[in-house]
Formats: C-alpha cells, structure tokens, sequence
C-alpha cells in the first residue's frame, strides 16, 4: 500500500481494491484503519471508498483535523475526480442529479432530483476514452466522474441512472468478470478508482492528493486498447 501524504494532522493512502475502511460484517477480517491505527496511532475516518474501489483515502489524525474536514465535506469543498469503466456508449459528456435513497440490503437507489426520499445528488461525467471489444463483451467507456457531493454510491447510481453501469457491479450491474477473448478475465473487480482529491489542508494550504491506476485497471485497459479483450 503506498502512501500518498503525512504530516501531524493528515494521512493519505492509495488504497487497494478489496479493502475494508472500517470493520464490516465478516468477523476477523481487518479494516485498513485498524491496520493504520497500529502502525501510525488513532485515525479518524473523513471519507469511505467502497471495497472494490482503489484510490485515494484521506484520514485525519487528530479530532481537530477530522471536524475542519468534515466541514469541507459537508459544505461539498473539495474537488474528487474518479475513473470509471463504463458499460455502453455514453454522451461525450452528461450530468446525472438522481437523489441517493436507501434500497434493500445495503443498497441504494436513484429517485427524481428533489424527491424526500433521497439526498442531493450531482455527478458531471467525461468520457475519455471508448472501445468496441470483439467477442461477446459489448461496447465500453472510460469516464471521468467528478461528484459534487458524497453520497453513498452515488457514482453508481448515476451510471445505473444513465444507462451504463459500470462494466462490472455485483449490486447494479453485470456481477463480471470482464472476459477475454480466450474466455479468462481481464478484470474481476469493480472499475472505480478515486484518481484525485482537492481540498484545504486544516493549516490553510491547498493539499491535492492523486493516486496513479492500479495495476488490474492498467492491465485491462491495455488489453482493451490492443483489441484482445
């Protein structure tokens, strides 16, 4: 795990896919901030990246630290740029302001902007990049998501909203993988990725945070690049 940024109020780290923030529902399976917490002393959390989403993940080491940036994450401040390989043919660029509600098992759903059932929700998208995989995969995009607010799986539910999940989620998608065309998977885990984060160190100073595509996402965009997917 490679570390993005520290100093006395912050910490950041790159976060693997398949990773827990905090503890879950399995017993006995380590969550990142404990594993941090022993090496580096008491972390408070400030944001959450789903398990299949690699990327930056910022925690504060002191209660001062956490309440100026939970501030700045409830006022919708800071500026987060994620990656996302898409499944379908998106517009070049679109907005998506679906309201975030609860659904069933952990899951959420999209309702119509300014529906009380969900929060606010907005997310601009870009595309970035498109293939047409021969096979049986279909047609897929990478975007560029920038929410401009937090919401729990608002990226997601925007995509499901528009048409065109992700190329792999288990919970509003296709459950993947993302085959090859000699039948093995390129891919097996949701293609989200926190790339960027913008926002204001608690001392004053603009601190942007980037974390570099995994090696999985390189690997299959490569292989979708050369046509072998």
């Amino acid at each position: 795990m490679e570390f993005l940024f520290e100093d006395e109020l912050l910490l950041a780290v790159d976060k693997p896919a398949g990773r827990l923030v905090i503890p879950g529902r399995v017993a006995g399976e380590p969550s990142l901030r404990e594993e941090l917490t022993a090496r580096h002393g008491p972390l408070w959390v400030v944001h959450r990246l789903d398990r299949g989403t690699s990327g930056v993940l910022l925690f504060a080491r002191t209660a001062a630290a956490h309440r100026d940036l939970n501030l700045q994450f409830e006022h919708g401040e800071p500026r987060k740029l994620y990656l996302a390989l898409v499944a379908g043919r998106p517009p070049e660029r679109f907005e998506r302001e679906e309201g975030v509600a609860a659904a069933r098992k952990g899951r959420m759903k999209p309702v119509p902007p300014g529906d009380p059932r969900g929060k606010p929700a907005r997310t601009a998208f870009r595309v970035l990049e498109r293939f047409e995989p021969r096979g049986e995969v279909g047609p897929l995009a990478l975007l560029e998501a920038r929410p401009e607010s937090g919401r729990t799986h608002q990226i997601r539910i925007h995509l499901l909203a528009a048409g065109c999940p992700l190329a792999i989620d288990p919970d509003y998608g296709e459950a993947g993988p993302l085959p090859g065309p000699d039948g093995r998977p390129v891919l097996t885990r949701t293609p989200l990725h926190a790339a960027s984060l913008t926002l204001r160190h608690p001392l004053g100073r603009s601190l942007t945070l980037e974390a570099p595509l995994p090696a999985d996402l390189e690997q299959a965009l490569a292989a979708l690049r050369n046509g072998s997917a």
